[in-house]
């Protein structure tokens, strides 16, 4: 009886421990979220404000002095990558989703202590350029080992979402025709930011303070009221202060003695000092126009297998996923997350509508690296004056980014008034806090965009539509609270078939989403 007596408490205990933990990690989440304001009065589609142009593309960035990036806790950031453009390899501070725009190239992302399960042998052509006698010389110096060995490659595309966890240095290269565009969320707000509510990045290479600043007129700043006037032009030193810091900046090798350089990494002095790119002018995208990399493209499902098939057998050989060989049981769960996930197949839609559009949504639940990240994202096709149904997001600030045509969006706070009620187009970035309401009705030419929200479950609750909260309430409440007679409250529940997406021409009944 007494070890029961003893087994209850120490299950009390635990259970008391555990949601100690659990309490303090929301407190230290909501810590980081109250240094924010959210005193929204009038919402801005906004155009990146200052771009940095570097050899073979451009970075560009929004202006965060602003109520509803304060509000979100979020910074947002645009690459253009030129063909043969290679960003140079960076952490940064904050977790965040990239969202390919257009074009295709390679994504390498490095993880800490996982394995190098890619190989590349070394090109014939460069083993005759050295000579074979110097070759065999290199090898024996390097152990024997006549390939080239790192962490997985990336094929990324139009459509592709990137996942990133804060201080995982990555890089990207567009070996494609056209110019590679991806558009990322920053999340500066959430608990795994240990720093300010700045996006801080990291650079292994490359000297960022080369890169070329440039002021740019954002578009919709004409139509801002006196007091956001006001509010941008006593930021405006806050802004020169960070151009300031971005022509300062120098890679991470830079500061570190030459001599301690070569003995950490066993080289001369003379290959540690070029890490530093002390004369480096190209910036931090830089033209690579020999850079070879293999890795299985997409429907080389022979060469995949039999790599599959390699990894098994090694694993196998070294003790598998547990505690033997040189394996440390991460490759199972950490090294082996997915990161990327296609969010643009018409085919993988969550809604669709033939007169209206589609929705598709990666969050948590598809894509499970993304309950670290505490981020998701939605991707929406309007056709021509279709309407998403107003809806407000329950748990989640939302920016939405505008990748192609036009729509006019009209957004609601929490007094009833309107705080956004125009068009917008591609290009621009609109954030819609928490709980306001947002209704997006396409123009002539359709509307397609991308949502990043604040929560790796991010729901939304419709106003219209069959799936709505006015479907939902029963027939007398709503008579009551709005007058309604008894007919009135019914064609006001059932009017709208339609459940998400509406077709512009629908007033009654027919539609399948």
């Amino acid at each position: 009886m007494a070890n029961l007596a003893l087994l209850s408490l120490s299950l009390s205990f635990l259970f008391l421990f555990h949601g100690a933990i659990a309490q303090l990690e929301l407190q230290q989440q909501h810590r980081l979220r109250a240094k924010t304001r959210c005193r929204i009065q009038k919402l801005t589609a906004r155009e990146p404000s200052r771009r940095f142009e570097s050899e073979a593309g451009v970075n560009e960035y929004w202006d965060t002095n602003s109520e509803e990036f304060e509000c979100a806790g979020i910074e947002f950031v645009r690459h253009v990558i030129q063909p043969k453009g290679l960003l140079v390899p960076h952490y940064s501070n904050a977790p965040q989703l990239v969202y390919i725009v257009q074009g295709s190239g390679i994504h390498g992302a490095i993880f800490p202590g996982c394995a190098e399960t890619y190989e590349s042998e070394e090109e014939e052509e460069e083993q005759q350029q050295h000579g074979r006698r110097r070759f065999e010389e290199e090898e024996e110096e390097r152990g024997g080992r006549r390939s080239d060995r790192h962490q997985k490659l990336r094929r990324i595309r139009r459509g592709d979402i990137l996942a990133l966890q804060e201080g995982i240095t990555h890089w990207v290269y567009n070996d494609g025709d056209t110019p590679l565009i991806g558009v990322s969320i920053l999340d500066v707000g959430s608990q795994a930011n240990q720093l300010d509510l700045k996006y801080r990045r990291f650079f292994l290479a490359g000297n960022p303070g080369a890169s070329q600043s440039q002021d740019q007129d954002e578009g919709g700043r004409g139509r801002e009221s006196e007091g956001r006037k006001e509010r941008e032009q006593e930021g405006s030193r806050g802004r020169s202060r960070r151009g300031e810091q971005e022509q300062e900046k120098r890679n991470i090798f830079f500061s570190f003695p030459d001599k301690l350089l070569a003995d950490i990494f066993n080289i001369d002095e003379e290959l540690a000092r070029s890490l530093k790119a002390y004369e480096d002018n190209r910036g931090t995208i830089i033209r690579a126009e020999r850079l070879n990399l293999n890795f299985p493209e997409w429907g080389n499902e022979e060469q995949e297998r039999r790599r599959e098939e390699e990894g098994e057998r090694e694993r196998q050989r070294t003790g598998g996923g547990g505690g033997g060989g040189r394996y440390n049981g991460l490759e199972e769960t950490f090294c082996s997350l997915r990161i990327k996930q296609n969010i643009d197949h018409p085919a993988k839609a969550d809604v669709y509508n033939p007169r209206g559009g589609r929705i598709s949504t990666i969050n948590s639940q598809n894509l499970p690296i993304l309950s670290y990240l505490k981020l998701s994202a939605e991707r929406g096709v309007l056709y021509r004056k279709a309407v998403f149904a107003p809806h407000w997001n329950m748990n989640a600030h939302s920016a939405i980014y505008v990748t192609g045509g036009s729509a006019r969006i009209q957004v609601a706070g929490s007094h009833g008034n309107l705080v956004f009620d125009e068009e917008v187009k591609e290009g621009q970035l609109l954030i819609v806090p928490q709980n306001f309401v947002v209704l997006k009705q396409a123009g002539n030419e359709g509307f397609e965009w991308v949502s990043f929200k604040t929560n790796d479950n991010a729901m939304k609750s419709q106003l219209a539509g069959r799936l709505s909260v006015i479907r939902a309430i029963p027939e007398e409440v709503l008579m009551n609270v709005y007058g309604f007679s008894r007919e009135d409250a019914r064609r006001l529940k059932y009017s709208r078939e339609e459940a998400t997406v509406f077709s512009p021409s629908t007033r009654t009944g027919g539609g399948r989403a």
